[in-house]
């Protein structure tokens, strides 16, 4: 199996939470912020919940085609950790749902697209039943062609659009332009599409735009995805133990550092920071508040927060981080494979994609994922990411054999892993997008150029990892997340699709840089304590205002 790079795009083998947009930035490490802004004042789109949600939303049937090696638990993914039985390989989807529509559907894409007669999309439409004809655009650049197509009159007839792109005008064109699909999918409507009724209900809460459900989502785990990643081979060498609260990582950090032999113990490690104090976190501002005591809190308003600052700052300090995450510069997992530094945060998709790199030089490369501590060494509070993140949607000017033809295509894509479905769609057609080596399916290099992307976006099945190749790593994922997940909380806005009013969007934009100026030692935890007064001065009080009247109007979809 072709290694999954945590480098490349979002897939359904590993979605990165992370905004893929700046997917050379995340592989140093350090994930970035996803704007979450802008559309009209006063707009309460996507915050549909309790009672008006349960009318619009899906039924669940979970599948019970494919039975997974690790059930999912504490909101983990599923686990795989057998190869695929080719030769018995299940169908998930009876015969052709198609109607033989035309359907042309918008991707981001990273990297060259392929043509548009290759064997990969030929293969797909002939068993769907449809003609898709993709319109691929530059990943990177994607929100300003999104943004330019949602504001003329000529869309698509399919559309996806990634979560950390919702910013701008986009969210406010999105109700504007796209179908309502309730009436193809709420309820038991979902039931004629058996995969479609196999994604989590909390996925399908975060595909409703202006009180409709208008979007296909894709699953992901909503266990933290940022772990921190410590060369296992090298601890086993030196004969250490895990460090368990900060102290002891600090000590252990010192110890380990060794500038003149260019070792150092770790990389920037401030998101696991806020992990370890219990910071409110996420790539979604809305997920920086929550309700206590009453009170709706920002995150950058609370104890924790400074203290995960603090902590970082001292790591800096004492000169235990690589001098090159000091000037932000260069790839921290490369630092991290090379042993210049002995401990980074990434998304969980490098333990596989770092693993697999490694081994092709270094057969005893083994890296292990610290369980996370609390900050007095006890057990930690986490915090739920958002359980969807990438968005298909359907033009209202579709017809509506159009829209169901779309569904029959959603519904091929989410096949379970292990179904015939599944190998399509995942590997494209035998003997020219992969060939079968020792069992196992191996891409080509036509393979990986051409089944990349595309069909990843509009439609997958409830979160899972799997390694055919490395089948010890997807059972190491899966029971991190599950042993993270049992100390993971949901925020009030947890599940939830909001639109902030346009005059707040870029009210928190420079806490990021401020909080890397203060763990450098740059500027001073008081810096963000002026910061914060200022934040509230200029509109925190009145976004906390309008935060709280959505929590009492609709209510929380956290349980």
């Amino acid at each position: 199996m072709t290694p999954n790079s945590a480098t490349s795009a979002p897939s359904r083998r590993s979605f990165l939470a992370s905004t893929a947009v700046a997917a050379a930035a995340v592989a140093g490490g350090m994930p970035l912020l996803a704007a979450c802004g802008g559309g009209q004042d006063g707009n309460k789109d996507g915050t549909t919940s309790g009672k008006d949600a349960r009318k619009i939303l899906p039924a669940f049937v979970a599948s019970s085609v494919v039975t997974p090696d690790i059930p999912s638990k504490n909101g983990s993914a599923a686990g795989f950790t057998r190869a695929i039985d080719l030769k018995t390989l299940k169908a998930s989807v009876p015969g052709k749902l198609g109607g033989g529509s035309d359907l042309k559907i918008m991707s981001p894409f990273w990297g060259t697209p392929p043509a548009d007669d290759n064997a990969y999309y030929t293969a797909m439409n002939e068993a769907i039943g449809i003609k898709a004809t993709w319109q691929n655009q530059d990943g990177n650049t994607y929100d300003e062609k999104l943004g330019a197509i949602l504001a003329s009159s000529d869309i698509p007839d399919v559309v996806v659009v990634p979560g950390w792109n919702l910013n701008g005008k986009i969210p406010t064109a999105i109700n504007a332009k796209f179908a309502d699909l309730g009436p193809y999918l709420s309820g038991d409507k979902v039931k004629d599409y058996p995969n479609l009724a196999a994604v989590p209900t909390d996925a399908w809460q975060r595909s409703i735009f202006g009180g409709l459900l208008r979007a296909i989502p894709m699953p992901a785990s909503y266990v933290t995805n940022i772990a921190a990643f410590y060369r296992k081979d090298v601890f086993a060498k030196k004969g250490w133990t895990l460090p368990k609260s900060p102290d002891e990582f600090l000590s252990w950090a010192k110890e380990a550092t060794d500038a003149k032999a260019k070792v150092w113990a770790c990389d920037d490690l401030k998101w696991t920071a806020f992990n370890i104090y219990g910071v409110l976190n996420g790539s979604d501002k809305a997920l920086w508040w929550d309700l206590r005591d009453g009170k709706l809190v920002n995150r950058i308003e609370t104890a924790e927060y400074l203290e995960a600052l603090e902590w970082t700052r001292k790591l800096y300090e004492a000169g235990v981080v690589h001098p090159d995450a000091k000037a932000v510069k260069g790839d921290a997992s490369n630092r991290f494979g090379a042993g210049q530094s002995l401990v980074f945060n990434g998304d969980l998709s490098y333990w596989y994609g770092k693993t697999a790199e490694q081994r092709t030089q270094k057969t005893d490369f083994e890296m292990g994922a610290f369980d996370i501590f609390g900050p007095d060494g006890g057990n930690p509070t986490l915090w739920a990411t958002q359980p969807a993140g990438i968005f298909t949607f359907v033009s209202k000017k579709a017809s509506k054999q159009q829209i169901k033809d779309f569904l029959a295509l959603a519904d091929y894509c989410a096949a379970p892993y292990g179904t015939k479905e599944y190998m399509l769609t995942v590997y494209g057609v035998e003997g020219t997008d992969y060939t079968v080596e020792n069992g196992l399916p191996t891409k080509t290099t036509k393979g990986t150029n051409e089944v990349n992307g595309a069909y990843d976006y509009t439609g997958d099945p409830a979160a899972y990892l799997a390694h055919p190749d490395l089948p010890e790593i997807a059972k190491l994922q899966v029971e991190w997340q599950q042993r993270m997940g049992a100390f993971t909380k949901k925020s009030s806005f947890y599940g939830l699709t909001i639109t902030e009013p346009s005059r707040w969007t870029n009210l928190a934009n420079d806490f990021e840089q401020l909080e890397d100026d203060i763990v450098r030692g740059r500027k001073k935890i008081s810096d963000m304590q002026q910061a914060v007064a200022d934040w509230k001065q200029k509109g925190g009080d009145d976004l906390r205002a309008w935060y709280k009247k959505l929590l009492d109007d609709n209510g929380s979809a956290a349980k």
